[in-house]
């Protein structure tokens, strides 16, 4: 596989009556994979994976791929603190449709740069899998610093990076001097991203009309950024609200309102307030209005 670029959507898990909800989840990421985007990413933050057993990892990832993996790239998210645990599952991936992981440091136990770049080349040499490094400090703990993505980087296993965290300097200086390709994962700085050099996204709010945020990148990558600013700045609104809460609670309540999974989430997340479901349904509502080619103004 080439190195991930464009959008990714780091797909919710679907659940019933407690038990994911396979139907679903093929359905949504049909409807995903169609509207042009890159990629999707299975069991990342945004699909409840810390609630799932590892045989329903396996199994969403196995749905999806059956749904949608003809149509767009699929990724596996994995996460853990026992490095040989981690390594394990990765290569069982390589056997149920995966075509790239999206692999975080370990979590709690915050190990130094040199344990992480070991953590790292552990998980790699247990798969023929690319690896997207997932840079997640605020979830993990610790941050992948410069050096050690310089050092990864130099490992052909290594392809890209999930950054979070707003740090604009290390952003820039990844996309400089990293050679990785470099997805943005904080949604508010998707278009910044993109104008500095970055490659494209893993976004949850990409869910909703993702065919606006593969128009966004389009319209970066032929130069015309005044229009490309015009509809990032119709889509904020909506993105500061699918963020207003813990993720993925907003995102599966817009999901939800649309009649595409039901509003149902583990413990210990719960569904979005009443409240921001109410300001959410008028919200995509303005933007279900809004056509693809539009430079409309932005929808407060």
């Amino acid at each position: 596989m080439s190195a991930p670029d464009g959008i990714w959507i780091p797909i919710v898990t679907p659940f019933r009556n407690g038990a994911v909800d396979f139907d679903a989840a093929q359905c949504l990421a049909d409807e995903l994979a169609g509207s042009g985007i890159d990629g999707i990413v299975v069991c990342g933050t945004t699909g409840e994976a810390a609630t799932l057993e590892e045989s329903e990892q396996a199994a969403m990832l196995s749905a999806v791929c059956e749904a949608a993996g003809s149509h767009c790239r699929i990724a596996m998210g994995l996460a853990g603190s026992d490095t040989r645990a981690v390594a394990g599952r990765a290569a069982r991936c390589s056997e149920t449709g995966a075509q790239a992981l999206l692999v975080s440091p370990p979590s709690y136990v915050c190990p130094s740069q040199q344990g992480i770049l070991a953590h790292f080349r552990e998980i790699a040499s247990a798969t023929d899998l690319p690896v997207i490094l997932y840079n997640i400090p605020a979830r993990t703990g610790v941050a992948i610093e410069l050096p050690t993505f310089i050092a990864l980087a130099e490992d052909r296993r290594f392809v890209a990076v999930k950054q979070c965290g707003g740090n604009q300097s290390q952003l820039m200086d990844l996309i400089g001097q990293t050679g990785l390709n470099v997805l943005c994962g904080d949604d508010p700085s998707i278009l910044a991203t993109l104008c500095l050099g970055g490659h494209g996204a893993i976004s949850a709010a990409a869910h909703i009309r993702p065919d606006l945020y593969v128009r966004l990148r389009d319209l970066v990558r032929a130069g015309d950024i005044a229009a490309a600013r015009t509809l990032f700045h119709a889509l904020l609104p909506l993105m500061r609200l699918l963020f207003s809460e813990p993720n993925p609670g907003p995102v599966k309540a817009a999901l939800a309102l649309q009649g595409r999974i039901r509003d149902e989430l583990r413990l210990p997340m719960t569904p979005m307030s009443a409240a921001g479901r109410d300001r959410l349904a008028a919200a995509l509502e303005r933007l279900a209005a809004l056509p693809v080619h539009a430079t409309a103004s932005p929808i407060s």
